[in-house]
C-alpha cells in the first residue's frame, strides 16, 4: 500500500482533490438561491472543467525519465489514473445539491466528466503533464462563445453544452474519452 501513496503524492493528488471540491464548494454557493428552475448549463461544465483541469495537473510525474525507466506496466496504471480522476470529478459534483437537483443530470456530469479528462489526458500526451489543462480551457473557451449549434459542426464543438441525449455530444466525448485515454496509457506524458 506504500507505492499507492507515494504515486498519489508524487501525482499531486490530493491537491487536485482539494480543488475539485473547491469548485463544487463554489458552484453550490453560486446556485443556492433555493430556485426549482432549470439552469444554464454553462456554469456545471465551468465547474466540470475546472475539476478536470485541476486533475491533470498530476498526469505527469516529477521525473519523466524515472517513469519512463519503472519497472512496472504504465498503461493500465496510466488508463486506471485518467477514469478515477474522471470518476472522482463526477461523485465530487454529483453530490453537490443543487448541481444534481436543477441543474445538470447524472448523465450530463458523466458525459462532460469524461470528455474533458479525455481532452486533458490528450494534452498531456501531446504537450506534458504541465500543460494538459490548455485543451478543455481552449475547448470550454470555443463552446462559451460558439454561434448556437444550429450544424452538425457546431454540435460537435459545442458538446459540452448540448443536453444529455444528444447524439452528438454523446459521440464526441465518447471519441474523446478514448482516445484520450488510450494516447496517454501508451504513450504517457510528452518531455
Amino acid at each position: 500500500m506504500r507505492w499507492l501513496t507515494l504515486y498519489t503524492r508524487s501525482r499531486q493528488v490530493p491537491a487536485s482533490l482539494a480543488a475539485v471540491v473547491m469548485g463544487a464548494v463554489a458552484l453550490w454557493v453560486l446556485t443556492r438561491d433555493g430556485g426549482e428552475k432549470t439552469g444554464d448549463p454553462r456554469l456545471p461544465v465551468l465547474c466540470l472543467a475546472a475539476g478536470a483541469m485541476a486533475a491533470s495537473v498530476g498526469l505527469s510525474g516529477q521525473d519523466l525519465a524515472l517513469d519512463r525507466t519503472a519497472a512496472i506496466r504504465w498503461v493500465p496504471r496510466r488508463a486506471a489514473h485518467v477514469l478515477l480522476a474522471s470518476a472522482v470529478v463526477d461523485a465530487v459534483l454529483l453530490t453537490v445539491p443543487a448541481l444534481s437537483r436543477n441543474m445538470a443530470s447524472a448523465a450530463f456530469v458523466v458525459r462532460d466528466s469524461a470528455g474533458l479528462m479525455g481532452l486533458a489526458a490528450l494534452g498531456a500526451s501531446l504537450s506534458g503533464g504541465q500543460y494538459a489543462w490548455t485543451l478543455p480551457f481552449s475547448w470550454l473557451a470555443l463552446s462559451f462563445f460558439a454561434p448556437p449549434p444550429t450544424s452538425p459542426q457546431m454540435q460537435v464543438a459545442t458538446w459540452m453544452l448540448l443536453p444529455p441525449g444528444t447524439a452528438a455530444g454523446t459521440w464526441t466525448a465518447l471519441v474523446l474519452a478514448v482516445a484520450g485515454t488510450a494516447a496517454y496509457a501508451v504513450a504517457g506524458p510528452r518531455r
